[in-house]
C-alpha cells in the first residue's frame, strides 16, 4: 500500500525543490526517499525510475515556465514582448536553477508533443509576428531566440561574465536591444 500523503504530484515538487538545491544530476528517488523519510521502495508505487522523476520534473518545469512567460507577455508587442519573454526564461533559471535544467532535458517525441514545449514554441511564434517574419525566417527566429536565451542565461549561471567590470544586467539589455534590431532588420529585407 502507498505511504499516505506520497503521491506523484507531491513527489514532483519535492523532486524539483530537490533540484533546485542539489543540482539536478544528483536527484534520484534515494534522494527522494531520504527527503521524505521512507524506503526507496515505497516511491516505486509513485514512480518507475530516477529517469521517469526526472521527466516528470522536466514536464512541470516546463509547465511552471510556460506560465509565467504567458503572464510576463500579456498586453505586450513587438520590443517589450521581446523583453518580457526574455526577461521571464531568465529570472526563472536564476530563481530555479535546478527546474531549469530539468526544462533542458531532452524529452521523447509523444512526451515532448505534449509537454508545455509547444507552448513555448507557440509563444515565441506569437512574438515574431509583431516582426512581420515569414517562413523559414519565423523558424529560424525561434531557434536562434531559444538559443540565445538559453546560452546567456547558461553562461550567467555559471560565473561566465564575472570577470569584467561591464554589468551583466547591461550586456543583457543590449542583447535584447540586437535581438529587437535584428529581427526588425530582417523583416524588412
Amino acid at each position: 500500500m502507498a505511504r499516505a500523503g506520497l503521491t506523484p504530484e507531491r513527489l514532483t515538487l519535492a523532486g524539483a525543490e530537490l533540484a533546485d538545491e542539489v543540482g539536478l544530476d544528483q536527484v534520484t528517488v534515494s534522494a527522494l526517499a531520504r527527503r521524505f523519510d521512507v524506503k526507496v521502495a515505497s516511491l516505486y508505487s509513485h514512480l518507475k525510475n530516477s529517469q521517469d522523476l526526472k521527466t516528470r520534473i522536466a514536464l512541470f518545469a516546463l509547465e511552471e515556465l510556460a506560465d509565467r512567460v504567458a503572464a510576463a507577455l500579456a498586453g505586450r508587442a513587438g520590443k517589450d514582448a521581446l523583453a518580457a519573454f526574455g526577461d521571464a526564461y531568465r529570472d526563472y533559471a536564476r530563481e530555479y536553477p535546478g527546474r531549469y535544467a530539468a526544462a533542458q532535458l531532452r524529452l521523447d517525441t509523444e512526451t515532448a508533443a505534449a509537454s508545455a514545449g509547444v507552448r513555448h514554441a507557440r509563444m515565441t511564434r506569437a512574438i515574431l509576428r509583431g516582426y512581420d517574419l515569414t517562413e523559414p525566417d519565423q523558424t529560424h527566429a525561434v531557434r536562434m531566440l531559444g538559443s540565445v536565451f538559453h546560452g546567456y542565461v547558461s553562461l550567467e549561471m555559471a560565473g561566465g561574465f564575472s570577470h569584467t567590470a561591464v554589468d551583466s544586467q547591461q550586456s543583457w539589455e543590449w542583447t535584447l536591444d540586437s535581438l529587437d534590431a535584428l529581427l526588425r532588420g530582417q523583416a524588412s529585407s
